[in-house]
């Protein structure tokens, strides 16, 4: 078996050093099955959250290194309105009309174990279908660019 080089292993050892200081995102969902519109099936469930939390992994990277974001959601409703196509799975329509997308959350900036920021927020995007939606094919686009809206406003550190 071959050693690594000297300069290899210090490679290793910045990439790892990097990687533990890089910012991120912890997630949570309060009592999801009783929120106000989420997916009635438990996978479907579980694809939204998954989609939820990897997004706002995504928006943490660019939080200065050594931060985490803690983002607990408290309610959710969804765009559009559900109908049901057969007992288990439904289909959502989104007409543009009062069914737009909300969200209540509780969110906290944290550095070296200490919140340096924190607060519950609101969210509502009654103009959900206006203008441009980077996220046009994605199944939760309309929450995600206000997750967007909302990370970009209340949660990154103003530029100098």
């Amino acid at each position: 078996m071959k050693t690594p080089s000297l300069k290899t292993a210090a490679a290793i050892i910045f990439a790892a050093a990097s990687a533990s200081a890089a910012a991120e995102a912890d997630v949570s969902y309060i009592n999801a099955t009783e929120m106000t519109d989420v997916p009635r099936h438990h996978k479907d469930l579980e694809t939204m959250e998954f989609n939820f939390t990897q997004h706002l992994k995504q928006l943490s990277e660019q939080l200065p290194a050594g931060q985490v974001l803690k983002v607990a959601f408290l309610d959710i409703d969804l765009a559009g309105d559900v109908f049901p196509r057969v007992p288990v799975r439904d289909i959502r329509v989104t007409k543009g009309q009062a069914d737009w997308p909300r969200m209540h959350l509780r969110y906290s900036i944290e550095q070296d174990g200490k919140a340096i920021r924190s607060g519950e927020a609101k969210l509502s995007d009654p103009n959900y279908q206006m203008g441009v939606n980077t996220y046009q094919q994605d199944l939760y686009g309309y929450e995600k660019q206000m997750l967007d809206k909302w990370f970009r406003k209340e949660i990154l550190p103003p530029k100098r």
